[in-house]
């Protein structure tokens, strides 16, 4: 009986389930059945498959070929399993002999030619073949991602260097690890004329608090959200290796994986685009900002419900998608900075001012209250007072302080919180404000009159 078996592994969400590829070859009329629930992608590896052998100089077996791909409930998709179906049917035809392929996970999609091609959540794969004490065998295009995890991993080209790897005929190279980043030129704080008040946003980079920025146009609210990025620290290693795998699951790479990443949707981002779904689930905007910033431009013009699903993440640093054939779960732990004008026209006083105050409600309306309380941090962003535009040109006004200086303090303060209580402020639960952030008899009442004013 001529069988073989290799390991692979599927994606679901941002887990990478083991799948064992089995291959037979029996009696009979000569056919190619692929059976384990495969997706059409999954059925067109006969083809590259068959191609692929060929074209390496190997000979196809004229015998019924039975693929099983293991656990059969399971469902698979992509070109991923097509390394491992070439190898098993080489193996089970005696092209190749019986090695210690147990050891070695493939992760590979073949040209016809017999070419290695990348594949999407190679960071996942290689973090659970971490785990099983299992090398990978992976394409050159891959293998920048595998090398951040810290796995084993050889780097083929074509099928014809991976069976001779396996007969111990060849050496493969092994993953490196990319060159470190050259740092980009981000823009600075110090770039942001006046609004002194404003640049306190430095106290939700501190905490990890949601910031809502409201103010007329042009007076640098998003230039302040920008700018924001700067004054955050680098990502841990395991906090760049999650926002990583989600990247990879969509095909992603960054070039620099420990800068916090920051996005910024269009208003017109529907709800699946930006809390993720789809048929096939993929990572939306907020898990794409994992660890990082998402900035929410013209706040008002998103779509109430739109804005709305983004609540529950906000509360639990995870979205959960759910589908008839499965359930996956995607990370969503980021930082909100909305931003707005306090009216349709931009203005609420003064010359400018061209909305009534029925339209000014309409407009605020359309943000739901339990959204807004998503938001610990507003700043009012007011217009400069004429001549400051002149007098910064005139050199009569000096530059604030840049980003390294307010970096330096982010970076001191979270050290303190960390050291006080093991997370950031954002995070406490009841019982640690209680505990860390207990308030006086008069503060107490201070913000109770504010909350009555408000």
């Amino acid at each position: 009986m001529a069988l073989a078996s290799l390991y692979c592994r599927a994606l679901l969400g941002v887990d990478a389930p083991e799948v064992l590829v089995e291959v037979h070859l029996g009696t009979g009329l000569p056919g190619f059945s692929l059976v384990g629930l495969p997706e059409t992608s999954v059925k067109e590896a006969k083809e590259r498959v068959r191609s692929a052998i060929i074209n390496s100089n190997f000979k196809f077996p004229n015998k019924r070929i039975t693929v099983n791909l293991a656990p059969a409930n399971l469902p698979k998709e992509g070109g991923r399993f097509d390394l491992a179906i070439a190898l098993g049917i080489l193996i089970a035809s005696d092209q190749l002999a019986k090695t210690n392929s147990a050891q070695f996970e493939c992760f590979a999609e073949l040209a016809l030619s017999g070419e290695l091609r990348p594949i999407d959540g190679v960071i996942p794969c290689a973090l659970a073949a971490k785990k099983k004490n299992r090398s990978l065998i992976i394409s050159p295009e891959n293998q920048n991602e595998s090398a951040l995890t810290g796995v084993k991993a050889f780097v083929a080209s074509n099928l014809v260097d991976v069976c001779a790897f396996l007969q111990g005929l060849q050496k493969l190279p092994e993953a490196i690890s990319p060159p470190t980043a050259k740092p980009k030129n981000q823009p600075d704080m110090s770039d942001v004329l006046g609004q002194e008040q404003a640049k306190r946003v430095e106290i939700a980079a501190v905490g990890g608090h949601n910031l809502l920025l409201v103010g007329p146009p042009g007076t640098g609210k998003s230039m302040l959200a920008e700018r924001f990025m700067s004054l955050l620290p680098k990502l841990t290693e395991s906090h760049a290796l999650q926002t990583a795998a989600i990247y990879s699951v969509c095909g992603k790479q960054r070039d620099d994986w420990y800068q916090p990443p920051y996005r910024a949707p269009h208003h017109s981002a529907s709800s699946v685009a930006l809390v993720g779904g789809g048929g096939k689930p993929k990572p939306g905007e907020i898990s794409l900002s994992h660890r990082g910033v998402l900035f929410l431009d013209e706040l008002p013009e998103f779509p109430r419900a739109v804005l709305d699903s983004l609540r529950q993440p906000l509360e639990t640093n995870k979205v959960t998608i759910s589908r008839a054939a499965n359930q996956v779960t995607f990370p969503a732990h980021f930082q909100l900075i909305g931003a707005m004008n306090p009216s349709p026209c931009g203005h609420i006083s003064g010359e400018l001012r061209r909305s009534t105050p029925d339209q000014i409600l309409r407009y605020l309306g359309r943000l739901s209250g339990p959204f807004l309380d998503r938001f610990a941090l507003s700043i009012m962003v007011p217009l400069l007072p004429k001549g400051t535009l002149a007098l910064s040109q005139a050199g009569g006004q000096q530059n604030s302080e840049s980003s390294a200086q307010i970096k330096v303090r982010v970076k001191q303060a979270r050290e303190r919180q960390i050291a006080r209580q093991g997370k950031l402020n954002h995070a406490l639960t009841t019982q640690e404000i209680s505990a860390f952030c207990q308030l006086s008899i008069e503060d107490a009442e201070f913000l109770e009159s504010q909350q009555l004013t408000n």
